[in-house]
Parts: C-alpha cells; structure tokens; sequence
C-alpha cells in the first residue's frame, strides 16, 4: 500500500511562505516611464475602451478576457471534504488557478461565492462574466451543481464547464477506451457499473453513452438504482434499471467498475464475479474504495485505476481542464459541448498509444509504453497541451460552438508547441 510522503506542517508552510497563497497579479506591460504611465491608464486607456464600445470583441484583443479564466465555487463539496464553505474553499481554487498557468498558460482568478441558491449564484456569475474568456465551475455539491451549469451554459456565450463532472468523464473515457482496446472488447458491448451517484458520476456515465455503451448501471448509498424505487432524483433516473437488481446481479460479467464513492463501497467478492480481463477504476481520494494490491490479489487479469498520484493509471483531471480550456478559449467557442468532450477523450487516448518521450521516462524513472500499467498519459507529458487543445479546438469550429474563420489548424499546433 502506498503511503503519503507529506506532513501537516509542510503543508501549511507552502501555503504560507514565502508569500501567502499560491497565486498573485503581475503586470504583462512594462511601466517604468511617464510615457508607459499615459498608455496604461489615462489618457491611453480610453482608446481601447472606445474601440471594445463600438465591437465588444475588439475585449479579446486589446484586454486579458481571451486568457483569462474564473474558477468559481460555494464550497458545498470541495475535495473529499464536504461542504466547508466558500472561504475554506480557496486553497483549492487557487490551487486550481496554478494548474491553469502552469500547464495550459491561462491566467485565472478565484473567485468564492458565499451562497447555496442556485438563482443567486448564478446571478452572481453571470454579472461578473464580462472579465473572463471561460468560467470553470468547481467544488459545487450535487443536485444544485447540475442545474447551475446547464442555467450558465445555456445563457452565457463563454466556455463554462463543471470541471468535477466533466474532467473525470473525460479521462476515464480516454482510460476506458484504451483499456478496451487492450482487452479486445467492443465499447458498445460493455457492461459498466457506476458506484456512486454523484455529479462526477452522473457525468461519467452520461459520456460512457456517447461513446456507445448500452448496458450501465448505477449503485447509489441505497442499492442498485432501479424503477422500483421512489427515492431517486432526475438525475439518477437516466440510468435506472427496468427491474429491481442486486449489486450481486450488476457485478456478475460486469466489464467496468467505475468507483466515485467512498472506501469499501465495493469489495473483492464483487470484484471476482466480473468478467474475464476487468477493468477497475477505484478513484474515490485519498482512500481508494479497493487499494490495487487487493484487487490483483482476487484478479491477475485486471487493469486498475486510480485517482492517486502513486499508483499507475491515475485519472487526473489535469490531463484535461487546462487544455479543454486552452482549446475552447483559443477559438472564441460560445460553449464546451458533448463533441469537444468527445474530441479530447479520444486525442488523450491516441496519446498514450504514442512512444514516450525520453523525458518522461527520465521524469518518472521508468520505462513508460501502451499497457495495462501506462493506458492514460502522465500528467507532466508536454504533448497534452498540443494534442488535446488543439483536438478541442479544432472540434469546436467543426461542432458549430465557433464561428472562428480560416482557422488553420497546422500553424496552431505549431503555436502551441511554442508555448512548451
């Protein structure tokens, strides 16, 4: 069993030294001058906002809106802590705001809202839309994170994207995609089961459809969710089965767990009644709901999954928010939809199928190719940013969610390659 190789204290210290927090404000224009002074603010600042009053997409050229991102919580469901509220919240936010830069370049802004209503929450994010090219939904407890989204989605014209649904949907797709591919299984023939009836894996199971899969079920705190039950919210509804079933029955010549619970959610006995060559994602952090050992102990032929750093295969949303963004941003999308998911899905796939770089191999300390062990790309690889955005790019103009002109996909891979 791995074990964590940090202590409280050196926690809080990174957190508080040098600089409070993980993030600060620099300026991307020089003023060391009188005349720098007249070009920044008045008179020279009234120039630019005459030509955004005349065309407000003259913001993207002459302001930070175009790489500008707001992470944006309440705080109702951060990490695996609960509902700790919207201040206790913005270590992670910031955190967030960290990734953003370091792997995709895009600057960003924490923003905590301190509201549980739906109508005021979005009031609030809607208001302050004009300073951002793309708003990432974070840590916000379910029902109320779904019909936050789709209100937000439905009547801003930026990218806003619930990084808790949809990043884990996005690399478990990639994962299982590739894991049926080592397996010589048909992704249409799958049978999944979905343990935990949450936004991720409400999510999850909602793209897992849109690759092709028929036969999911869901297992909630209560059982399997079926018809037979009253206690069951829209949302769960989607994926009910007909008839009254057992875990016993939706384990038996399961091809997929998908865990997004809690430890022990599901066990080792479940595990052996599924088929030949299983493939077991156990993401619940830090405590995975079965630990991998214990897993290869009861199934040799599996393939594991983790949300963990030190075990292989981990389903970082890394691997996909920062470059979603970056890709989406890049073209002006109006909206993050179904065929851009799709689109960096299958690119984060592809990826893990190519030869890796010496780098990463000298980074991780060992030999990294298309396995049971290696099916999703590590997080440090610097091909995700060019392959994922520009896969996410390139859907959004061919999907209608941008209206960008004589986009040239070549020369924007090669600009993003410069960025490395």
């Amino acid at each position: 069993m791995a074990t964590l190789t940090i202590t409280d204290e050196e926690a809080l210290h990174y957190h508080q030294h040098p600089t409070a927090g993980k993030i600060r404000v620099e300026s991307s224009k020089a003023v060391e001058t009188q005349r720098d002074l007249s070009l920044a603010y008045t008179p020279g600042v009234a120039v630019p906002c005459l030509e955004i009053e005349k065309e407000p997409d003259n913001a993207f050229k002459y302001t930070s809106k175009g790489h500008l991102v707001a992470v944006i919580s309440n705080g109702t469901a951060v990490l695996g802590l609960g509902n700790i509220g919207a201040l206790a919240s913005k270590p992670v936010m910031e955190g967030k705001g960290v990734l953003f830069k370091n792997f995709s370049g895009l600057d960003c802004f924490d923003i905590e809202v301190e509201s549980k209503e739906i109508d005021e929450f979005c009031n609030v994010v809607k208001n302050i839309a004009p300073t951002f090219g793309g708003i990432n939904l974070e840590d916000i407890k379910a029902p109320e994170c779904f019909e936050i989204e789709k209100r937000l989605v439905e009547e801003l014209d930026i990218p806003v994207m619930h990084d808790d649904q949809h990043g884990t949907a996005v690399i478990s797709a990639a994962a299982i995609i590739n894991a049926a591919k080592l397996t010589g299984k048909n992704l249409e023939s799958l049978k999944i089961v979905v343990v935990g009836a949450g936004a991720a894996a409400i999510s999850c199971a909602r793209l897992y459809r849109e690759l092709g899969v028929a036969e999911i079920y869901m297992i909630d705190s209560k059982g399997v969710v079926h018809d037979g039950r009253d206690d069951i919210n829209i949302y769960k509804k989607e994926f009910s089965a007909k008839e009254p079933l057992t875990t016993d029955d939706v384990f038996s010549g399961a091809d997929v767990v998908l865990g997004l619970s809690k430890p022990g959610s599901f066990n080792v006995e479940d595990v052996k009644k599924m088929a030949k060559d299983p493939i077991i994602f156990t993401l619940a952090n830090p405590t995975p709901e079965i630990f991998p050992d214990d897993v290869r102990a009861a199934r040799a032929d599996a393939i594991i999954a983790t949300g963990r750093s030190d075990f292989d295969n981990q389903v970082n949303n890394v691997l996909g928010f920062p470059y979603i963004f970056r890709g989406a941003m890049d073209v002006r999308a109006k909206k993050i939809n179904t065929q851009m998911k799709l689109a960096a899905a299958y690119a984060l796939a592809e990826l893990a199928c190519k030869e890796v770089p010496a780098d990463m191999v000298e980074l991780y300390g060992k030999e990294l190719s298309f396995s049971k062990d290696y099916i999703i790309p590590k997080p440090f690889d610097k091909r995700l940013i060019v392959e994922i955005s520009s896969a996410v790019a390139k859907s959004a103009i061919e999907s209608g969610s941008s209206e960008l002109k004589d986009f040239d996909i070549e020369k924007y891979r090669d600009e993003l390659a410069k960025m490395l």
